[in-house]
């Protein structure tokens, strides 16, 4: 069984996929970049941006009943590998121990020209 979870807290998918797919058991978030759903605008700055897409991974993850203690796997796309220790203090302040696997992985561009993006998986 796979459902779609949408959410208009989150911003919405600008092509052909969903926001998510939840198993039953998993959920498979696609990637957030730093778009504020209520008014389409993107922050200034690695900080600002990485806290806005955990708002939106967090919305999504509200709309299927679950919360970040849920997240057993992220990816973090960055357009710049210099942002990581920016990146990461933000980070540390939503996921707690024991924090979920991770891969950060620099990018040539990401969509919006936004420095960051963040997909997770999460489990029942």
């Amino acid at each position: 069984m796979k459902k779609q979870v949408s959410t208009n807290a989150a911003p919405g998918a600008i092509g052909p996929y969903s926001q998510a797919i939840d198993t039953g058991s998993m959920l498979f978030a696609s990637g957030q970049i730093p778009i504020n759903p209520a008014d389409g605008s993107i922050p200034e700055g690695i900080e600002a941006q990485t806290k806005q897409s955990l708002a939106n991974v967090k919305a999504i993850l509200d709309a299927a009943g679950l919360s970040v203690d849920n997240v057993v796997k992220t990816t973090v796309f960055l357009a710049d590998m210099g942002d990581f220790a920016a990146m990461n203090e933000v980070y540390a302040q939503v996921f707690t121990a024991p924090f979920p696997a991770r891969s950060a992985v620099a990018v040539k561009t990401l969509p919006k020209n936004v420095l960051v993006e963040i997909e997770v998986i999460a489990v029942r």
